[in-house]
C-alpha cells in the first residue's frame, strides 16, 4: 500500500464513526461517546451469497472499523520511523566504519614510514660508521707511512692532528726536491697530489675512495721517504769526508 492509499484511509478513518462496532446477524452496531449502542447498518444478503457468507461480510465489516484501521495506520507508521531510526543508525555506523578504516590505514602507511625511516636511519648509521672506519683506516695508514707510527687517537689527537702531521713531513719532502733525484722527486709530487685527493675524498664524504687511494699514496710516501732518507745519510757521510 502506497502512502497515498495509507493517507487516503486514515482521511476515511477519521470522517466515519469510531465504534467499536458489533455486529448481531446482519446488523452492525455501535458504542458512542456516551456509551450508548446504537445501531450503524444492516447488510444485506446478496441472491448469490449464502447464510454463512453473509455471515463472515458482516463479521468483517464489523471487525474493519475505523478505530482498527487507525490503530494499524499508526503501529505501521511506528514500524516506519523504527526502520527509518533503524536506517539512519547504520548509516551512521557505515560512515564510522568507513572513517575507522581510513585512520587505520592511514595509521599502518605511518607504521610503514616510520619502519622504512628507522630503517634507513639505521643504515645511515651503520654507512656513517664504516665511512669513519675507512676513514681513519685510511689517514692511519698515511700518519704511520710519514712517522713509522700508527696514530694513538684520543681527545688529545685527532684526524686534524694527523693530517697536519702529515702535511708537515710532506712540506719536508718538498723542501727537498731540489736535492733528490728525479725518481724521488716524482714520488714527492706523486705523494703529494694523492694527499690532496685523499683529504677531498674525505671532505666530500667518500672514505671509500680516500682509503684506496691511501694505499697507493702510502706506497709513494714511503718510497719517497727512503730516497731522500738514503741521500741525506749519504751527504753526511761526504761532508764528514
Amino acid at each position: 500500500m502506497s502512502n497515498i492509499d495509507k493517507q487516503a484511509l486514515r482521511e476515511a478513518a477519521e470522517k466515519a464513526t469510531r465504534g467499536p462496532w458489533e455486529m448481531e446477524r446482519e446488523n452492525i452496531w455501535f458504542t458512542d461517546e456516551d456509551g450508548y449502542t446504537k445501531h450503524l447498518a444492516y447488510v444485506q444478503q446478496g441472491d448469490d451469497v449464502d447464510d454463512k457468507q453473509d455471515h463472515y461480510n458482516t463479521a468483517f465489516i464489523a471487525a474493519a472499523n475505523p478505530a482498527t484501521m487507525l490503530a494499524l495506520l499508526d503501529e505501521n507508521l511506528q514500524l516506519q520511523r523504527e526502520k527509518d531510526a533503524t536506517e539512519a543508525v547504520a548509516l551512521a555506523l557505515r560512515d564510522d566504519m568507513r572513517q575507522a578504516r581510513e585512520q587505520l590505514e592511514a595509521a599502518e602507511k605511518r607504521i610503514a614510514d616510520g619502519s622504512k625511516r628507522i630503517a634507513e636511519l639505521e643504515n645511515s648509521e651503520t654507512q656513517l660508521i664504516n665511512e669513519r672506519d675507512a676513514a681513519e683506516s685510511a689517514l692511519a695508514d698515511m700518519y704511520q707511512a710519514a712517522t713509522g707510527e700508527r696514530p694513538e687517537w684520543s681527545n688529545m689527537f685527532g684526524f686534524a692532528d694527523a693530517v697536519d702531521v702529515v702535511e708537515e713531513r710532506l712540506a719536508t719532502l718538498e723542501a727537498n726536491q731540489s736535492q733528490t733525484t728525479p725518481t724521488g722527486i716524482q714520488l714527492i709530487t706523486e705523494a703529494i697530489g694523492a694527499h690532496g685527493y685523499i683529504v677531498g675524498c674525505l671532505l666530500q664524504g667518500r672514505p671509500d675512495l680516500a682509503l684506496e687511494e691511501s694505499r697507493k699514496w702510502v706506497s709513494a710516501f714511503g718510497q719517497a721517504a727512503e730516497i731522500v732518507s738514503a741521500q741525506d745519510a749519504a751527504g753526511i757521510k761526504v761532508k764528514g769526508e
